[in-house]
């Protein structure tokens, strides 16, 4: 799963935990027995959601510092090729935009 899909992933998963949250307020009323139990395994299905949510945020840094760890590092063992890298890419790039234009 690539980063952006992740993220994606995580705000959504934020979003369904925030309305879950929401209803459980709205129902807090309803004093009935199965309305107790329904906000007592809502609550904990949203307390282990945003733990794994937690879990999956720290995943994505963690990859994201090794990626840019592993990025510096190149460019300190390879510091000529990585300048004619970010040339080349510039030059595609304005070329690119100068066709637009």
């Amino acid at each position: 799963m690539s980063e952006a899909s992740t993220r994606t992933l995580i705000e959504d998963l934020r979003a369904v935990v925030a309305e879950a949250e929401k209803l459980i307020a709205a129902s807090a009323e309803d004093a009935s027995e199965r309305a107790g139990d329904l906000r007592h395994h809502a609550t904990e299905a949203i307390g282990k959601a945003r733990a794994k949510l937690g879990e999956l945020e720290d995943d994505v840094a963690a990859r994201a510092k090794a990626a840019a760890d592993q990025a510096a590092k190149y460019v300190r063992d390879n510091p000529l090729q990585s300048v004619g890298i970010a040339a080349a890419v510039g030059i595609v790039i304005g070329l690119l935009l100068g066709r637009r234009g």
